[in-house]
């Protein structure tokens, strides 16, 4: 399972508010590519059959099966500091990372590393 900040869902909440009804899931996910092997992604969507789906602070969030073994137990914080602001996720089964924290490779799965973008 994936946690949210009290900083995130703060954000999210402001977001959700500027969308339609259809946008009212975070949906985190997984993808090959990146420097290091797999990056992260996050929408605003609607849940699939195939989705764990759970709720955070009044926020549903859903993670497809495949996403789920490589996040779990990760944290969605949102940040706004002298670097930027955004959406940063702390994975505790990356063994490396990129050196802007975008992608990410776990001990048993390389992903398949690309340019970052």
């Amino acid at each position: 399972m994936v946690t949210l900040t009290d900083a995130a869902v703060g954000k999210l909440r402001e977001l959700m508010a500027d969308t339609g009804p259809d946008e009212h899931t975070l949906r985190i996910f997984v993808k090959p590519g990146g420097c290091t092997g797999f990056s992260y992604g996050m929408a605003l969507d609607q849940p699939q059959p195939n989705d764990l789906v759970y709720e955070i602070q009044g926020i549903q969030v859903a993670v497809d099966k495949d996403s789920a073994r490589l996040i779990d137990g990760s944290q969605v914080d949102f940040v706004d500091d002298f670097s930027g602001q955004g959406f940063r996720i702390e994975n505790p089964n990356a063994t490396s990372i990129c050196g802007c924290g975008s992608s990410f490779r776990t001990a048993t799965e390389a992903g398949q590393p690309g340019s970052c973008a």
